[in-house]
């Protein structure tokens, strides 16, 4: 019976293991997938580029409330992540509309993406207390901006670098092997804790290049777009591993230009127009 109830979820085909979901789905499934994944990141981008556009770039929380900045990081999240989480969504979706339908495929489709979501509201917690921390630290102290940006960069290189990237850079881009594993999750919420699960390791994947929004400014736009193209690729190309520590070492030399190139750390410094403003 087990085999049953777990073979909606386990791809017949074999796929690449870095493939952006080619191989797992049938092409005209995988086309109306990616469509629906533009459809909600390109509005994530737009909410996310206006509102920065209104505030532009300074230290710190830049006066947000923390439900407030939570939001906007989600939105934030979705527009940098979906992409490249595409390949084990779209198949893990697919199987549940295979297994159920109606109220009860929304229900489980809200409860594997309100997982993934969820665990980076709790790092968006973590990145709130790190912004109000060193934005409290430049406003007592305005030169503290060009070290905590060499230290921030120097360690999202170590981290780009160390072992426990490469752990979950694996993970994220061993898609079957992936859905292998969560076909033989059970009740209860079993889809809440696929999500909570794949988003941990997502996390775990991007921590060392979403700490650099604190001295590029976390409502960079352009940062943010770099990110996610880095994001992207790390997980998708075939040589994702290689530009991981190509990104790791151009943290390590910014952080040893930081301290003498205040250019380099537009979220560290005095506030900045805004590009409404501008």
């Amino acid at each position: 019976m087990r085999h049953i109830r777990t073979s909606a979820f386990v791809p017949t085909r074999s796929p690449a293991p870095t493939g952006a979901g080619g191989g797992l789905l049938p092409t005209r499934d995988l086309a109306t997938a990616w469509f629906l994944i533009v459809l909600i990141a390109v509005p994530a981008w737009a909410l996310t580029v206006g509102q920065a556009q209104d505030m532009g770039v300074e230290p710190g929380t830049m006066g947000m409330a923390l439900p407030v900045f939570l939001l906007l990081w989600v939105t934030m999240m979705a527009a940098m992540m979906l992409p490249s989480m595409a390949p084990v969504a779209i198949t893990w979706v697919h199987g549940i509309g295979r297994q159920s339908s109606g109220w009860t495929r929304t229900l489980r489709t809200v409860e594997f993406v309100g997982g993934y979501l969820l665990v980076w509201t709790a790092f968006g917690l973590l990145a709130y207390a790190g912004l109000a921390l060193t934005g409290g630290l430049v406003d007592d102290h305005p030169t503290a901006g060009r070290w905590i940006g060499a230290v921030t960069f120097l360690l999202a290189g170590l981290y780009q670098l160390g072992p426990l990237k490469y752990v979950c850079l694996r993970h994220c881009r061993d898609p079957l092997s992936q859905l292998v594993r969560y076909a033989g999750f059970r009740q209860p919420a079993r889809d809440l804790r696929v999500g909570v699960h794949h988003g941990a390791y997502c996390v775990g994947c991007c921590a060392g290049l979403m700490v650099v929004l604190i001295p590029l400014g976390v409502m960079n736009v352009a940062a943010m777009a770099a990110l996610a193209v880095v994001v992207f690729v790390e997980k998708l190309w075939s040589r994702g591993p290689l530009l991981a520590r190509v990104v790791g070492v151009a943290f390590l030399v910014l952080a040893a230009l930081a301290p003498f190139q205040d250019w380099l750390l537009p979220g560290l410094q005095g506030s900045t127009p805004s590009m409404g403003g501008m």
